[in-house]
């Protein structure tokens, strides 16, 4: 009789989830000219789309920087799903669902460059002569501890818009931006025409990004990697990311450009490295 119970008891659960709507509210994108969205977005739509529930997607009502996206989060306030590239601190304070969405491409970097710096980097052929150059970065990004761990001389900004002002007014000498994000960067209105993209180097440590939520919401987590798991196994992952990112092999000019491997001390140990099938 218990056994029947609970058996029924689940079927309701279930029953109950699939009839309600989830609300999901992600941090909403900076501007409208900031298109790093996108395809996280989709993603999240396709993997609910896998799991039959109703759902709502929503951008939060204010605009909020990565670094109190991921503290609201955390306590459980204006966001219920946030991505962000993985690190140890990050997966200690927030539940992650290890399917890197970026296919591991979030740790593959080119950099931005004032074009009359352009001729510098030509003579660039070994990561000791890379390591005489700084750097830019977020002030709280995890590439930026990864940077400074490999031996870079690491200038920050606090804001997402401050990466290019910097870069423009000759501060630091790149920015180093994975090839999932340089282009639409690139082709943003924001962009000063200064700015370029080097066709020859490049940077790549192991590195995923991940669609966390709050460590007590395991319901969300598990709907998530459920939906997420089915869209690898049925190939559909595979062919949202061919559409979003197909022309970026070719403009990256990949068959020319030389990227040098750098370690990335803070990959969590539980990074599902193993599974081919999730990795460029």
């Amino acid at each position: 009789m218990k056994w029947i119970l609970g058996a029924l008891f689940s079927v309701v659960l279930c029953q109950t989830a699939i009839a309600a709507t989830w609300e999901i509210t992600y941090p909403r994108p900076i501007s409208e000219d900031d298109h790093r969205q996108d395809y996280p977005v989709k993603l999240l739509a396709l993997a609910l789309d896998q799991t039959g529930v109703k759902y709502k997607l929503q951008p939060a009502s204010v605009v909020m920087l990565q670094d109190k996206a991921l503290k609201q989060l955390a306590e459980n306030r204006s966001v219920n799903v946030v991505w962000s590239m993985s690190d140890i601190d990050r997966e200690s304070r927030l539940l992650p669902i290890r399917i890197p969405i970026y296919k591991g491409l979030i740790g593959w970097r080119v950099f931005l460059v004032r074009k009359d710096k352009l001729a510098k980097f030509r003579n660039i052929n070994t990561l000791q002569s890379l390591l005489k150059f700084k750097p830019i970065q977020g002030y709280d990004w995890p590439d930026t501890k990864i940077l400074q761990s490999n031996g870079f001389d690491v200038l920050t900004s606090k804001s997402y818009a401050g990466l290019f002002t910097m870069l423009a007014s000759n501060q630091g000498d790149f920015v180093p931006r994975s090839l999932v994000e340089v282009w639409k960067e690139y082709d943003a209105q924001f962009m000063d025409e200064s700015i370029v993209v080097e066709p020859t180097l490049g940077i790549k440590y192991p590195a995923a990004m991940y669609f966390f939520v709050n460590k007590s919401n395991r319901t969300l987590a598990k709907l998530l990697e459920n939906g997420l798991e089915k869209a690898v196994a049925n190939g559909q992952y595979d062919v949202l990311f061919e559409q979003e990112f197909r022309d970026i092999f070719e403009r990256s000019n990949m068959d020319k450009r030389f990227f040098f491997q750098i370690d990335n001390p803070l990959n969590a140990p539980a990074t599902p490295i193993d599974r081919e099938e999730l990795w460029y």
